[in-house]
């Protein structure tokens, strides 16, 4: 049997597009002689839809789309599709179900709800559907018995979070073949992940095994594809391309896979990319996608001449073409030379245009309006924060006129400890580099250098000290540690035992040394303090691309007025 991996870039909400894309997939399939095509869960809608599942009108079109998509099939009379759709049910509880549908030539001929229904980080899918039963769905094509299942449910073999176990129910009907439909949003290690739990589950049950994901950006969340097989004794045979759209027909015979024409397959790396190289793939596919489906042609960015707003330019550069990125410098009277010097070279580097709007006259001009009003002279911490939100303004004066989506610059270490401030240097409709802790911003800026051959980033930006520049001499260290120790004590405190498995035991043991000295132990009660009490900033902050298995935002849901020690 030949069966097709339709690894696709589909919207979330735009139903004839997506049958569009899976139509002309198929066709491309059936040309390759498949008799099989597998699409992404939910691929008629895209994965996730939210709450555009309570709307009414959003499901009459999704009755429709179901038409078409059994119209679009016609097309292709001997090939089985299929694919994720969410399916009306009757009874108490919800009303959905997050089914998979097999089709043929306009009809369909099995259905299957997934049972498992993922309830806990970036995931709420019991918000919108009911669990299927607990069946096995079995369908003969091509002379062999394929099993059907649906993301988690191929995820609890070894039964450690749900009561039943789907893929244990489907192994005891006995098929030849399991094709699984996943949405699954990349982090860094979640591909092994993937391997590790499907090359488990294939040799406990003897099982051959076939997972299909969807690719692309959708709001926080990136999906890398990365499709696979996996067989029993080898574990996993074929992986398709990452973060990129792909086709992927198989033979499957006598329980093995091979390329369409039987010739073998190439052996799959058992580690993927590079940290950074993860890094740079995912923002760069998240930006382009988020932009494209939003509507954006540019993007702008503040360039303070620091690390943050350099490597955010230089990824933007990459991602949407410099001739779609627009710089702003906004310098203040304690700003130096140097920053503006720097974010010259580094804009001329990058080939993006660099405007220049000093904020001096207007940062005076609220003082002046401030004293009058009030009685006494703005200072201290309001008047830092006034003028990072004079440049918040000027940068979505920018947006507003020239249609460019603003992008925020903040990284995971300042937004951990509320080291930004609101309406200010927040600002923006996307954070690329909110779920980098700092130290991660500087080695992927030395990646990005390195890989050009060149200096993209300036080595002046890379060695001079972080700052903010809203005081006369001002470091990030007057009122933080190293950002080093820092990092080591926010990624034990946020990530916990998400930690990757390569920074795992290094960073545990750093926490732990600074946990010996009393001046340690004060410093993690301070940084979990700040961390508390500057929840209400990134409750407001713009989506931030997710990189780690927990990132601000829909991942992480912390009050903001509670009691925490």
């Amino acid at each position: 049997m030949l069966l097709s991996l339709a690894q696709l870039n589909l919207t979330i909400g735009d139903l004839s597009g997506n049958i569009a894309r899976m139509s002309a997939a198929a066709q491309e399939a059936a040309a390759a002689g498949a008799q099989l095509v597998v699409f992404s869960e939910l691929a008629l809608t895209g994965y996730p839809p939210g709450d555009l599942l309570d709307e009414p009108g959003f499901l009459a079109r999704i009755d429709a789309a179901l038409a078409g998509l059994l119209d679009a099939s016609r097309r292709t009379p001997d090939l089985h599709w299929v694919a994720g759709a969410p399916t009306r049910r009757q009874g108490p509880g919800k009303a959905l179900e997050n089914s998979l549908l097999v089709i043929q030539n306009g009809k369909i001929v099995l259905a299957y709800a997934k049972q498992l229904l993922p309830t806990y980080n970036v995931f709420d899918e019991r918000r919108h559907f009911e669990p299927g039963p607990d069946v096995a769905c079995t369908l003969e094509i091509g002379g062999a018995k394929i099993g059907f299942l649906v993301c988690e449910d191929a995820w609890n073999d070894t039964g450690e979070h749900y009561p039943i176990n789907p893929l244990a129910r489907l192994a005891a009907a006995r098929p030849d073949l399991v094709v699984i439909l996943n949405a699954s949003p990349s982090n860094i290690g979640k591909r092994e992940e993937r391997h590790a739990i499907l090359a488990a589950a294939s040799r406990r049950h003897g099982l051959p095994m076939v997972y299909a994901n969807q690719v692309g950006g959708h709001d926080q969340l990136v999906f890398d594809g990365a499709s696979f097989a996996v067989a029993p004794q080898s574990g996993v045979v074929f992986e398709a391309a990452r973060f990129t759209e792909e086709i992927a027909t198989l033979r499957f015979q006598d329980g093995a896979f091979s390329r369409a024409k039987g010739q073998a397959l190439a052996p799959v790396p058992a580690t993927g990319l590079p940290v950074m190289a993860f890094y740079r793939r995912q923002i760069v596919l998240g930006l382009s996608d988020y932009a494209r489906r939003c509507g954006f042609g540019k993007v702008v960015v503040g360039s303070s001449g620091g690390i943050d707003s350099a490597l955010t330019l230089a990824l933007a550069a990459e991602a949407l073409g410099p001739e779609n990125v627009a710089a702003v410098t906004l310098p203040s009277r304690f700003s130096s030379a140097g920053s503006v010097d720097d974010s010259v070279a580094l804009c001329q580097n990058l080939g993006v245009q660099l405007f220049e709007h000093p904020i001096r006259d207007i940062v005076a001009g609220y003082e002046h309006g401030f004293a009058a009003a009030f009685g006494e002279p703005l200072k201290g911490l309001a008047n830092e924060n006034l003028q990072a939100r004079a440049r918040g303004a000027v940068l979505m004066e920018y947006s507003n006129q020239f249609g460019a989506l603003l992008l925020t610059t903040g990284n995971k270490s300042e937004i951990s400890v509320g080291y930004c401030t609101l309406y200010g240097d927040t600002n923006g409709g996307l954070g690329l580099i909110g779920d980098l802790y700092k130290t991660e911003v500087f080695a992927l800026s030395r990646h990005i250098n390195a890989t050009a051959g060149r200096e993209l980033i300036p080595n002046a930006i890379l060695d001079k000290p972080p700052s903010a520049e809203l005081a006369p001499g001002q470091q990030d260290t007057d009122s933080l540690p190293p950002y080093p120790v820092l990092d080591t004590i926010l990624k034990v405190l946020i990530e916990g035992e998400r930690l990757s498995v390569d920074e795992r035991d290094t960073v545990k043991a750093d926490y732990a040394r600074i946990m010996e000295t009393e001046d340690g132990a004060a410093l993690i009660a301070r940084v979990r303090r700040m961390i508390w009490k500057n929840e209400y900033k990134r409750r407001q902050a713009p989506p931030i691309l997710r990189l780690r298995p927990l990132a601000f935002g829909s991942g992480r849901r912390m009050p903001i007025a509670a009691k925490y020690d």
